[in-house]
């Protein structure tokens, strides 16, 4: 191939490209507010805060589902895994991101086994399951272990969860698990 011919496939590629970021930012920015929505629409627990167990505050709260699932509380920054018949197998603390989910029902949509997070840093185990204003949500552990407050400054959407805790969530939350987000 000559290079006049190599510069053509270029330009064709980069038009490519720059058309299919085009039109995945239209669709995005014009995406209905009711698929915008996590799936069933508000919860309960979107209006208020889920019931909590005051003598046992790791217990798994009322109101935060059913069948096998991830539960994420964004005000309190813990995840509980729930088995079959609400079986709690692990709850930890989590440190959260600047963005949160609103409450509602998700999916796991994608993982990733390693990748670099939106502050820089090297994760593992990355369990997504929604975007909020394009910035995609979901559960990672840092390969050095860290787990620092995230910069108010900066938009951020990994829940990070020590390597221990990320592990296990790598094993539980497979795509098209649910994940159930609560106040």
């Amino acid at each position: 191939m000559g290079s006049s011919s190599a510069g053509f496939v270029a330009v064709l590629t980069a038009a490519a490209v720059a058309t299919v970021g085009f039109l995945g930012f239209r669709a995005s920015a014009t995406v209905p507010a009711d698929l915008a929505k996590p799936l069933g629409g508000e919860s309960a627990a979107a209006t208020s805060k889920a019931p909590r167990d005051g003598e046992h505050p790791k217990a798994l709260p009322v109101a935060s589902g059913l069948g096998e699932r991830v539960v994420y509380s964004v005000d309190d920054d813990r995840v509980w895994l729930v088995a079959q018949g609400d079986k709690v197998t692990r709850t930890f603390k989590v440190t959260p991101s600047t963005v949160d989910p609103l409450p509602g029902t998700y999916t796991v949509t994608s993982r990733s086994n390693t990748a670099t997070g939106s502050d820089g840093t090297l994760i593992e185990h990355v369990v997504r399951f929604t975007s909020v204003d394009g910035v995609a949500i979901g559960f990672s552990a840092a390969v050095d272990g860290s787990t620092p407050t995230p910069d108010p400054t900066v938009q951020t959407g990994g829940i990070r969860e020590s390597r221990a805790d990320g592990d296990a969530m790598w094993q539980f939350a497979t795509i098209g698990h649910t994940v159930v987000v609560i106040r």
